[in-house]
């Protein structure tokens, strides 16, 4: 679903990449902040609509993703999610993971627009995260 290199896109992976010694732990990390704030606003069925829709299409890319499915684990609602990630080496696990999180914003912003979700985006992974992978990407 990524067409271009966008901000936004630049953003989901400087967060992503933060740590990269714990790719599985800070994309889980992401998601669960990201499902905290989306939860409270869509319900917990639309998020899981979202999130599905999501997977779905990054399963094209990384087949080996169809683990994460939330109906396949049991306990967090992303367990699958961290056992395919943590099965996999970096390279693998750092872009299904932001592949993944770009598709799920894209569809996001298809449906509520930039301005919403960028406010959604700041809610759940704070200013900082935002504002440093912003003022990166205008040096660039």
């Amino acid at each position: 679903m990524a067409k271009t290199d966008t901000p936004r896109h630049q953003i989901i992976r400087r967060c992503v990449l933060q740590r990269p010694d714990a790719i599985a732990s800070v994309s889980i990390s992401l998601w669960e902040r990201l499902a905290s704030e989306l939860v409270a606003i869509i319900g917990q069925g639309g998020f899981d609509s979202l999130y599905s829709r999501s997977l779905h299409l990054a399963v094209v890319t990384f087949p080996w993703l169809a683990a994460g499915y939330p109906s396949q684990q049991a306990g967090s609602r992303f367990a699958g999610l961290q056992t395919s990630l943590e099965g996999r080496d970096f390279t693998e696990a750092s872009e299904a993971s932001i592949a993944l999180l770009i598709t799920f914003i894209d569809i996001l912003v298809t449906l509520i627009g930039e301005s919403l979700t960028t406010s959604i985006l700041r809610a759940a992974w704070g200013d900082d995260a935002l504002d440093i992978a912003v003022k990166d990407s205008d040096n660039e």
